[in-house]
C-alpha cells in the first residue's frame, strides 16, 4: 500500500511530538550547544523555517543535527527525523522536479528522495562542507538524475542507439555538454549572476534554496535575480 508524500511528513511531524522523541531531543541538546536555545522540536523547526534569520546561524543548527544523526541510538534517529523535516521544503521541490523529469512513479520518487537524503546525511563530511542544506539537496537531486541517465544509456546501448543522444535529450535534462554551453552563453550576458538565473529559471530551484547555495541572504538573491532578469530581457529585446 502506497503512502502519500504529505502523509509521510505528517507521520514524521507526529513522531516528533511524542514523549520519547522529546527525551531524545533533550539528549541531543545537552551535547550540541547550537540546539540549547530550543526547548522542543517544534521551536527548532520554527526557527529554521522562518524566512528572516542569519543563514550561518541556521547552518550551525543543521551541522549540529548532522553530527547527532551520524551517531548511534535513539538520538541519531531523532536528529535524522529533525533534518528531514527541516529540509522538507527543499525535498518537496526535488520530488516535484523528479516527477516532471519522469524519474519514476510518485511512490518510487518519494522513496528515493528519502533514502538518498538519509544516505547523504549519514555520509556527510562536515569538514569539507560549507552549507549543509544546499549540499545535501544538490547531491540528492544530482544522484537521482545521474542514475536515470545511466539507466537510459544502458537501455539505448542495448538497443544500438547513440549514447550521445541520451545525454542531451528529453526528461533527464540537457546533459553535461549542454549545461556547459548554456552556462557559458548566460555568463556572457549576466556574469556572476548566471548560475542564479539557471538554477531558478531553468532548473526550478527557489530563490531561497539558491541563496543558501551561493552564500547570500534571500533578499540579496531576490534583488540579484530581478536585476539579472531585467538585463536578460533587455538583451533579448535587442535581438532583431
Amino acid at each position: 500500500m502506497s503512502i502519500a508524500w504529505h502523509a509521510i511528513r505528517d507521520h514524521l511531524t507526529d513522531s516528533s511530538s511524542k514523549l520519547h522523541f522529546q527525551r531524545s531531543f533533550d539528549a541531543i541538546r545537552r551535547t550540541q550547544a547550537a540546539l540549547a536555545p530550543f526547548r522542543d522540536p517544534a521551536a527548532l523547526l520554527d526557527g529554521l523555517h522562518s524566512t528572516p534569520g542569519d543563514p550561518a546561524w541556521k547552518n550551525q543548527i543543521l551541522s549540529a543535527l548532522v553530527r547527532a544523526a551520524q551517531g548511534d541510538g535513539p538520538a541519531s534517529d531523532c536528529a535524522l527525523t529533525m533534518l528531514l523535516l527541516a529540509l522538507w521544503p527543499g525535498l518537496d521541490a526535488i520530488r516535484r522536479r523528479s516527477l516532471w523529469r519522469r524519474l519514476g512513479t510518485a511512490d518510487e520518487v518519494a522513496s528515493d528522495v528519502l533514502a538518498r537524503t538519509t544516505e547523504a546525511v549519514r555520509g556527510l563530511d562536515l569538514g569539507r562542507v560549507n552549507w549543509i542544506a544546499a549540499t545535501v539537496l544538490r547531491n540528492v537531486e544530482r544522484d537521482m538524475i545521474r542514475v536515470r541517465q545511466r539507466d537510459q544509456t544502458r537501455e539505448h546501448l542495448a538497443s544500438g542507439a547513440d549514447p550521445d543522444e541520451v545525454a542531451d535529450s528529453g526528461d533527464s535534462g540537457i546533459g553535461a555538454a549542454g549545461y556547459v554551453r548554456l552556462n557559458g552563453a548566460v555568463r556572457k550576458l549576466l556574469g556572476d549572476d548566471a548560475l542564479l538565473v539557471i538554477r531558478v529559471a531553468i532548473e526550478g530551484f527557489s530563490q531561497a534554496e539558491v541563496a543558501v547555495e551561493l552564500g547570500l541572504t534571500e533578499a540579496a538573491a531576490r534583488k540579484r535575480y530581478q536585476r539579472a532578469m531585467r538585463r536578460l530581457h533587455d538583451a533579448l529585446e535587442e535581438i532583431p
